[in-house]
């Protein structure tokens, strides 16, 4: 049985973002093109919800918010090599479709869009929106890049679909030398006939992850990093 764990992960205000991958009505709204293979492990773990609680607390602690959306444009639809199923599954249903990468015409309220609720936070100078991914990682956008260039080493991860494309970032970040926490209610997964993806993502979570928080200790630990970049109260000097 494994049972080690890392030294205890530690946030700070400058070099720590939270990343979030597919916050699209897709996978969040009831009307959303693949929230019923979702809705159960949704509801179990309250993820629309604790998502909003980490972009709140992130807001305020002054964090940056890096979201990695997934879109498919036309010329997507005319691909000639074969595609995974669940890929194949999101081309014949419309999953995250938009008119064109040079136009939102169409994308407000869409199921590509992102949730209403989430806006304020996403509309926002610190919030960096990369450009699409394709496939489930990083390797098809600029994330990583994106990173890079706001110096940030450590990342708090979280997103709809766990065993996905949350996992899949995750494991681009390990290898490009990123410390990660994941958020294992803040995430979701659907089931197959091997079993339960959310679970299999928690379970490789475990393997792969520098931490595994609940919403409420991400949260208390991105507060904390408000608190550590205040200043402190000037010493008296002696009389």
């Amino acid at each position: 049985m494994f049972e080690h764990k890392s030294p205890e992960m530690r946030l700070n205000a400058t070099a720590t973002a939270l990343v979030f991958t597919d916050l699209h009505n897709d996978f969040l709204s009831p009307q959303g093109k693949a929230f019923p293979l979702i809705k159960d492990s949704l509801a179990r773990n309250n993820t629309a919800e604790n998502i909003e609680r980490l972009l709140r607390a992130g807001r305020t602690a002054g964090l940056k918010v890096f979201v990695s959306p997934h879109y498919y444009y036309p010329h997507d639809h005319k691909w000639v090599a074969p595609t995974t199923p669940l890929e194949d599954l999101a081309h014949q249903i419309g999953l995250l479709d938009r008119q064109h990468p040079l136009t939102i015409e169409g994308l407000e309220g869409s199921g590509a869009d992102f949730p209403q609720r989430y806006k304020p936070y996403i509309d926002h100078p610190d919030t960096i929106v990369t450009s699409p991914h394709k496939a489930y990682g990083t390797s098809t956008n600029d994330m990583i890049l994106q990173l890079r260039r706001y110096r940030i080493d450590k990342i708090v991860l979280a997103g709809p679909v766990g065993n996905l494309c949350v996992e899949a970032h995750l494991r681009d970040f390990i290898e490009h030398g990123f410390e990660v926490a994941m958020v294992r209610d803040a995430t979701a997964g659907a089931s197959n006939e091997e079993g339960d993806g959310y679970h299999a993502a928690l379970i490789n979570w475990r393997f792969l992850a520098h931490a595994l928080w609940t919403t409420a200790e991400a949260v208390k630990r991105i507060e904390a990093t408000t608190a550590a970049k205040q200043p402190s109260a000037p010493t008296a000097r002696p009389a």
